[in-house]
């Protein structure tokens, strides 16, 4: 995997994240691309960079970087994704995927076509105790799955004076806060479980149909740390949070609460999978201990340890127990199984990585739910 060079589009919150995941593995960053010269200079200069691209097409046509990582507003990733593979690059890409499903379906097929590796970071499905729970189900140890239910809120968007470009439509989608973290959770479950979302029926909530936008961009989460100046208002058209009923194809049902407004929680996803034999329950805020639930003997807790994990899921632990992994060490993870993909290059091979399929999924989920709101009624997903 050292012999593959990287380069990193998109200067902001997930850019650098990607780039410290990178060196852990030792994949090589070639560069980074900014908004304009001067971001682009800064972030290279900052992280340590050799090269701040000046251009996409500068990236495109460097024959010493075999992927780019896409961490840019969602209106861009289409077209870049797009260009990437036209350009015979390996692509991963921050989710959404792109900004509909006409647009992640012409993605599916060129990925397809070009037999190159293509990515949708859904990296939270890489925490050890849920990729533990995915074997736990694959083993039949929980039985048949009746229920799934669960939530993934944040505060970082409470004020009226919170702003962040995830709040335009025209930037993000028309979906914010389900397109931004709820497909991590409806990505996750379903990864855990085998199962698929067949139908749903929303409930989307906005507190705020007018923010408050300061002078410039503000860095996603960094309002909480910054001193705001609010200098316009702005027509907010994107969700705050909301509730989804879910029925999958096995018949079990679920519900899923979406909030970027739960003041106090920072960020915190919570699934609790119900079976015929047995239960789990999971919380991002304490990832390394999963909570196991019995009819007819004592309810367990499992700590996140190789030697007490399946032999699937130790590849994926990099530290004995008692030695917590957390957010970052999910990106390493997902980006360890992406480039482990490439050098091996055996492109007919399942890969073990969240897909343009499975991002093309969660965009088809988006659009049930954003009709079911529109509707206020149950919907299929397409």
């Amino acid at each position: 995997m050292q012999s593959i060079r990287t380069a990193i589009i998109g200067a902001g919150f997930m850019g650098p994240t990607h780039t410290e995941a990178l060196r852990r593995l030792g994949i090589e960053v070639a560069g980074i691309l900014g908004v304009d010269e001067a971001e682009s200079t800064k972030a290279a200069q900052k992280l340590g960079l050799p090269r701040a691209y000046l251009s996409y097409t500068e990236v495109l046509k460097d024959k010493n970087v075999h992927a780019v990582h896409i961490t840019t507003p969602n209106r861009l990733h289409f077209q870049m994704a797009r260009d990437a593979l036209k350009a015979g690059k390996h692509v991963l890409c921050e989710k959404p995927l792109a900004m509909n499903t006409r647009e992640t379906a012409a993605l599916v097929d060129l990925a397809k076509k070009s037999k190159l590796a293509a990515c949708v970071n859904y990296n939270l499905r890489y925490y050890p105790l849920c990729m533990e729970a995915r074997e736990m189900v694959q083993e039949n140890r929980l039985g048949k799955v009746h229920s799934i239910v669960g939530s993934y809120v944040q505060d970082w968007l409470l004020y009226q004076t919170d702003y962040n470009w995830r709040i335009l439509a025209e930037e993000g989608g028309s979906l914010r806060a389900i397109a931004d973290i709820g497909t991590h959770w409806l990505d996750m479950v379903q990864y855990i479980t085998g199962l698929r979302v067949v139908a749903l029926c929303a409930d989307l909530l906005t507190i705020f149909p007018i923010r408050k936008r300061p002078k410039g961009e503000v860095e996603s989460f960094s309002g909480k740390v910054q001193k705001i100046q609010a200098t316009e208002d702005i027509t907010v058209n994107t969700e705050d949070g909301g509730a989804i009923l879910l029925r999958f194809d096995n018949g079990a049902k679920g519900t899923l609460f979406v909030s970027q407004i739960s003041a106090g929680r920072k960020n915190c996803l919570r699934w609790e999978i119900s079976g015929s034999k047995s239960g789990a329950y999971w919380d991002s805020e304490t990832p390394n201990e999963m909570w196991l639930g019995y009819r007819d003997k004592p309810n367990e807790k499992l700590i996140k340890d190789p030697g007490l994990l399946s032999e699937a899921v130790r590849p994926y632990v990099s530290y004995p127990g008692g030695h917590n992994e957390g957010y970052p060490d999910t990106f390493k993870q997902c980006f360890k199984a992406f480039y482990a993909y490439i050098a091996k290059g055996d492109y007919k091979a399942k890969p073990t990585f969240p897909t343009f399929l499975d991002g093309h999924r969660e965009l088809a989920l988006c659009e049930a739910i954003a009709k079911s709101n529109k509707k206020n009624s149950w919907v299929t997903v397409e």
